[in-house]
This record gives C-alpha cells, sequence and structure tokens, in this order.
C-alpha cells in the first residue's frame, strides 16, 4: 500500500475514533496490549531479524535501542494499559465563561485528528505512540526507520489485530511500508492528510522535518542534557546521580552529555569522577566512560581534551564532555549556550543557588538534586510519551494524552445578536 493510500485511510478513520466514548477507547487498548503480548514470539522472531541486520553497522548501544526481550514487550504492553487506565482527555472543559449578554462559552478539549510519527531504531516507539494517540482520540500514521522495519511492522500488526478484535478500524493504526527518504516528505507535505507531524530521533531527522514540512511540526528528542555540580553539593551522591544519567542507558535522549563542575571543588571531586566512571567500572567488567575534558579539567585528571564541537554533540554512548566553571551563573551561561532545552539538573544543598538554577535555566525539564533519566512520560504519570518536546508552542517536555489534543470553542446561546 502506497503512503498516500494509508494517509487517506486514516483520514476516514479518525472521525470514527472522535465519537468513540472512554470505554470503547480503552477497550481497544487493552485488546491491543493483549495482542501484543500473545505475538511475542513472532516479535522477536522479527526483531532478532532486524538486530542480526544491524550488528557491525551500528554501535552496541544503539543495538540495544532496538533490541527486544519478552520483557520489553511486556513492558510494552504495559504501557498500553497505563494509558488506558489514565483520565480521558477529550472533551474536557477546559474554561467555561458567560458574558454580559449571556452567551456560554466552552472551550473544549478536542483531538487533533490524524498524528503522524516518524522515528528510528526504537520498536517501542510503536506501541506507546500507538496508545497515546488512540486513547486522544486520534488516528495515527507510524513510519519507523528501516533498521527496525520488520520489529515495527510485527508490533503494527500486533495492535491491528487488537482493534480488530473489538470491532475498530485498523486503519486508526498504520504503519508506512517504504522505508525510503520519499516517504518521509510525503509525510512532512501531506497538508490536508497529516495534522500533526512527531518527528522522535537524531537531530539530523528533526532537523530535515523543521526545515522541510509544511504540516504542522514539534521539535522533539535531542538531548545535550547538562549536570552541575556545585560547590555545596553531596560529592557521593553527586557520582551516583551522574552515573545513572551517563550510564545507564547513555543511547536515549535524557542521558547525560556534559557535566559541569565548580571550580572550587574541582580538585576534589574530578579525582573522584575518574575513579568512579572510569577505573571502577572497568575493573568492575563494566563499560567505562570516556571523559573529554576542558583545558582546567584536563590540569586535574586524565582524559581526552575536549575538542571544539564535544560541548555541543549528542554522544548517545559512554562519553562524557567535562568542563570547569567559575560559579551557579556561569553553568547557566555555558547551559544558555550549548543546551538543546531539553533537561538541565543542579546537584546542590544550597536552596539559593538551586532557586537561582531553576529560574534561569530556560529547557523543558529542570531538575535539582536528581538524575535527568527522569524526563520520561512514564516517569511523569502520563503512562508513556509522543517524545520529548524541545520547543514552546503547543507541547513542551514529555508529550501525553493533554499534548496530543488540541481544543475549540463551544457557544451556547438563546436568541443573541450581534
Amino acid at each position: 500500500m502506497t503512503t498516500q493510500e494509508i494517509l487517506l485511510r486514516a483520514k476516514e478513520a479518525a472521525p470514527l475514533l472522535r465519537s468513540a466514548s472512554e470505554a470503547e477507547k480503552n477497550n481497544y487498548l487493552h485488546a491491543m496490549a493483549d495482542c501484543l503480548v500473545e505475538h511475542t514470539e513472532k516479535i522477536l522472531e522479527a526483531n532478532e531479524q532486524d538486530v542480526a541486520a544491524a550488528r557491525g553497522t551500528v554501535s552496541d548501544v544503539m543495538i540495544d535501542r532496538l533490541k527486544l526481550t519478552p520483557e520489553r514487550i511486556k513492558a510494552m504492553a504495559e504501557g498500553i494499559r497505563q494509558v488506558a487506565d489514565l483520565p480521558d482527555p477529550v472533551g474536557r472543559v477546559i474554561t467555561k465563561t458567560q458574558r454580559p449578554n449571556g452567551l456560554v462559552i466552552e472551550k473544549i478539549s478536542v483531538p487533533l485528528g490524524v498524528v503522524a510519527i516518524i522515528y528510528e531504531s526504537r520498536p517501542n516507539v510503536t506501541s506507546d505512540a500507538a496508545a497515546l494517540t488512540l486513547k486522544s482520540g486520534n488516528a495515527c500514521v507510524l513510519r519507523g526507520g528501516k533498521e527496525a522495519f520488520r520489529s515495527a511492522n510485527a508490533v503494527t500488526n500486533a495492535l491491528r489485530e487488537g482493534l480488530q478484535r473489538q470491532g475498530a478500524s485498523p486503519d486508526l493504526v498504520q504503519l508506512i511500508q517504504d522505508t525510503t527518504r520519499q516517504s518521509a516528505n510525503e509525510l512532512m507535505k501531506a497538508v490536508g492528510l497529516v495534522d500533526l507531524l512527531i518527528p522522535r530521533g537524531g537531530a539530523g531527522l528533526i532537523r530535515a522535518c523543521v526545515e522541510n514540512a509544511t504540516v504542522p511540526c514539534i521539535q522533539t528528542g535531542t538531548g545535550i542534557c547538562h549536570i552541575y555540580v556545585d560547590e555545596s553539593a553531596d560529592l557521593q551522591e553527586a557520582l551516583k546521580i551522574i552515573e545513572n544519567a551517563k550510564t545507564s542507558r547513555p543511547s536515549v535522549c535524557n542521558a547525560e552529555e556534559v557535566l559541569l563542575v565548580h571550580k572550587n571543588i574541582a580538585s576534589t571531586f574530578l579525582p573522584m569522577l575518574k575513579t568512579h566512571l572510569v577505573d571502577d567500572r572497568i575493573a568492575a567488567g563494566k563499560q567505562g566512560v570516556e571523559l573529554r575534558l576542558c583545558p582546567a579539567a584536563a590540569e586535574i585528571i586524565d582524559g581526552i581534551p575536549a575538542g571544539e564541537e564535544d560541548f555541543d554533540t549528542e554522544f548517545l554512548d559512554y562519553i562524557l564532555a567535562v568542563a570547569v566553571v567559575e560559579d551557579t551563573a556561569a553553568a547557566v551561561s555555558h547551559i544558555a549556550a550549548h543546551s538543546t532545552g531539553h533537561s538541565e539538573a543542579i546537584l546542590t544543598r544550597t536552596k539559593e543557588h538551586a532557586d537561582a538554577f531553576t529560574q534561569a535555566v530556560d529547557s523543558a525539564a529542570v531538575y535539582v538534586n536528581a538524575s535527568t533519566r527522569f524526563t520520561d512520560g512514564g516517569e511523569f504519570g502520563l503512562g508513556c510519551e509522543m517524545g520529548i518536546s524541545t520547543q514552546k508552542l503547543h507541547a513542551r517536555g514529555p508529550m501525553g494524552l493533554e499534548e496530543m489534543t488540541a481544543y475549540k470553542y463551544v457557544i451556547h446561546g438563546d436568541g443573541q445578536i450581534r
């Protein structure tokens, strides 16, 4: 089926979901989750083919993003069920006012219509996106990367079977079969067929969509996330947080890429950091973190001198750029110059410094004494997410159900004329 045919089917199916009750949508979602688990073997077989084809062509951390396990499929199904348990975002009366002339004006949440998602090598995005779009009353058109096509196709087939079991149109969830750039370009320019385009992937994908799309588009994903260790930080706690933010899953967008350290503690903390992230991890048989150091940091510990691009790079790997800064204000300035607006953190025991940091840093998520890895729809209580929006219009941060709706005004009168 061509991309155009898929979009036309989605456009035709979307109004059917707009009038579905909350109970009906929840039944669809539970059936989709059940089918996902039932099809575990087929999905894993398809995923094994994707992983085998990708091995040797991408890094190990990217293989980790691509790989599915029975546990991950169960988690995907559980994510769908969690979305079903959330309140219906459609039909909410956001505001209600009565004018002096007696008109009653309601602002009511409504579905967007057809949502297209372009994503790369994470098969779990397939089920997350389908669940959120369906619960919010939208049809979704998925376009995965060629590296994960077999996996995404198997997941999509399971989800569509769940819809059919409940008597719903399977065209509410569709996967583009063409994995060439042509299909991505068609989605970007499908005016009248796509109501919102969400690119979820690397900087190149997002840039291509933002520069070329003629349909509404949300920027998501790219995360050059910073952690600043203030002079009053608990240094042992800081090591724990930094290791989690950098190494728990370095291939995701909320992983830390840059560490900033106050100059007054640099000579004490940086040797602790190197021991913890490099020496101890290697001794324990784990992947050590490659430290790319500014000149001041390089005078204190061994590492690789940071290049011009290292503080502007989303490594998605066991690599951490490290800089020594004068104070909180300097940390804020550094973040303003290099951040992608995703997630930043300050580690401090000084409330004034924490307040100054959270007020001045202009990112979607700003943390005090916690890992940036919490920037995630599930961790924020949204069930799952469509992506992390790093822009400011319509949606910002983890995009859950509320961000998948628009609104309209409904006005009640009793004969008023103007």
